[in-house]
């Protein structure tokens, strides 16, 4: 080895000893007379000292060639540190060298590698191997590599065994857009990238492994968020001969264990709510519990009404801030603009102001009285100095509306505290939705869901009505997992490619393999996928996914760093019998 230690374990246990240890320069201070280096490497951080006197002329010019980010290694002793830095863990100490030898010059580096730097995201990127020197994007995937290392540490002791599948695989119609691969050996014909290892993981059931887990990575050919890159990994899992509650019971058991083994958190039971209700109460199917202000809906004690907004709307809903009747009419003002926004999308905000004496005060005070104020008040629970905001219009555009106003006032009050942890299941979705543009249903999850047990008689009755064996795990707003109970009868699946809209000639050139399966004794059988990178953000507490990823894209898709996507050839193109048309 080149070092007899890293930059982040020398102690004061280690004066007196002659050590050697390699890193990059932080940076350089020299005051004449006397120099000091911080040197970096993964582990932390060393200051090394250069005196005139106790240090060669020719090692003091030495350290005078010296950029940063130079690679070098130095030999000297460990002493005492007069000036004591107690921020650093290698604080008390410094080597006094004696030997230094540059390992690599560097240029000068195009931002500053510091935990607060000047670069840019895009910079950044495309210079990604320099940001990842710096703390806070290694300490990133360091918590990474601890929280996978724990998953596994779970998963083995509860007896799942981890079986890769492959990355080749065969397009399928239902999802997001596939990445598609051509294959030089079967010209015309394409590979497609796994969306998940979804229809893999079932073979494996029904093989009688019994406990599948996978750490793997998954693509989607789709926009892009804050919280989406093209390529993810997922904690995929399925275990056989288990009903919906073995399954929560199980992973769970596993976000609880991860977050007291790296948080050193206790989380209580999760609680229970259908979608039904999350929609109801929260306006979204991935409701932030951090905070109350459940939704309010208002219809039927309004009845028919003089205020045409009202009268017009199909769902009048809404939200009780509480202490916020002292807005002034700047702030509501802001509140206003904010739900006009497209991507929020309603078209008014009402607001009632609870006074402190009782007395209430409206934006729609000519239409509604007192006592009717008074009562919508009482619907909401609201005391003087609340403040009631409502919204109307047509139910599922004026959910979404609220919810997003209810984030907002959530933000405004301080109220989504990273630090608190509230999670949720979401259970009872539907089995379909009807999809208006392609005029047929859609499997709300995949097309391997099965009904409840209650429904199983039903799926070609009536689709819409249909509760499917489907769970979301949800922490403080994000959906961190969701699977479901699989469908593991060929009848079964054959009649939920029915209601799909395949013909039995498509369902069986997708699915055969599967269907086929199905036939040789297939276990009832459940399983989940929790997106290790939104697990990540939630340990981090950040908001993109970006961050916990060593080489991530950017928001239009592409590796700035190495330049990807790129053209191909006209040789590589033959080769793989593809054309490309020239303007």
């Amino acid at each position: 080895m080149l070092r007899t230690n890293n930059c982040g374990e020398l102690r004061e246990a280690h004066l007196g000893q002659e050590v050697i240890i390699c890193g990059w320069v932080q940076r350089i201070r020299d005051k004449g007379g006397r120099a000091w280096i911080d040197l970096r490497d993964r582990y932390g951080m060393t200051q090394l000292i250069f005196e005139e006197g106790s240090t060669s002329v020719v090692l003091m010019n030495l350290v005078r060639t010296l950029g940063r980010e130079y690679v070098i290694r130095v030999k000297g002793m460990v002493i005492e540190r007069l000036s004591k830095n107690p921020k650093l863990p290698t604080g008390d100490i410094e080597i006094q060298v004696h030997h230094l030898e540059i390992l690599n010059e560097a240029a000068l580096p195009p931002f500053l590698i510091e935990d607060e730097t000047d670069g840019g995201d895009e910079l950044r990127m495309k210079y990604r191997y320099l940001d990842l020197r710096r703390t806070p994007v290694r300490k990133n995937l360091e918590l990474r590599h601890q929280i996978s290392r724990k998953i596994r540490t779970y998963l083995d002791n509860h007896n799942f065994i981890e079986v890769e599948t492959p990355y080749l695989i065969k397009s399928t119609p239902e999802g997001a857009r596939d990445f598609i691969v051509p294959s030089r050996m079967n010209p015309g014909q394409f590979y497609a990238l796994p969306q998940s290892p979804q229809t893999f993981k079932q073979l494996l059931m029904v093989s009688g492994l019994d406990r599948y887990y996978q750490i793997v990575k998954c693509f989607r050919d789709e926009d892009l968020r804050a919280d989406r890159q093209p390529e993810f990994t997922q904690i995929d899992c399925e275990m056989s001969f288990v009903e919906q509650e073995d399954v929560l019971e199980m992973f769970e058991g596993l976000v609880t264990f991860l977050f007291k083994e790296i948080k050193q958190i206790d989380l209580k039971k999760f609680p229970r709510l259908t979608y039904a209700d999350a929609l109801k109460y929260y306006g979204s199917d991935k409701p932030d519990l951090r905070f109350d202000m459940c939704f309010v809906e208002l219809n039927e004690v309004i009845g028919s009404s003089v205020f045409p907004l009202f009268n017009e709307a199909e769902l009048v809903v809404g939200i009780n801030a509480i202490d916020c009747s002292t807005y002034s009419r700047k702030q509501l003002d802001e509140l206003v603009n904010f739900v006009r926004k497209p991507q929020v999308g309603a078209t008014a905000l009402i607001y009632v102001k609870c006074n402190l004496d009782g007395s209430f005060k409206s934006s729609v005070d000519k239409f509604f009285d007192q006592d009717t104020l008074r009562t919508w008040a009482e619907c909401f629970k609201a005391k003087p100095g609340d403040l009631i905001l409502i919204l109307a219009g047509k139910k599922d555009q004026t959910r979404k509306a609220l919810n997003d106003l209810r984030l907002e006032m959530g933000d405004r009050l301080g109220l989504r505290n990273n630090d608190k942890i509230c999670p949720a299941w979401v259970i009872d979705f539907p089995l379909f939705e009807w999809d208006e543009e392609t005029q047929r249903y859609h499997a709300m999850h995949h097309p391997f869901t099965s009904p409840k047990s209650e429904y199983m008689g039903q799926v070609d009755k009536d689709p819409e009505s249909i509760k499917a064996s489907a769970y979301d795990m949800i922490i403080n707003g994000v959906e961190i997992g969701g699977g479901s109970i699989r469908i593991h009868k060929r009848a079964l699946q054959s009649k939920m490619f029915d209601v799909l809209g395949f013909t039995k000639e498509e369902a069986e050139a997708q699915f055969s393999f599967l269907l086929g399966a199905f036939e040789y004794g297939a276990p009832p059988h459940g399983g989940i996928a929790f997106g290790l990178d939104r697990l990540c953000c939630l340990f981090g507490g950040v908001e993109s996914i970006r961050d916990f990823i060593a080489f991530p894209k950017n928001s239009s898709g592409r590796d700035v760093m190495i330049d990807s996507p790129s053209l191909l050839d006209e040789e590589q193109l033959t080769t793989l019998g593809i054309q490309i048309e020239k303007n």
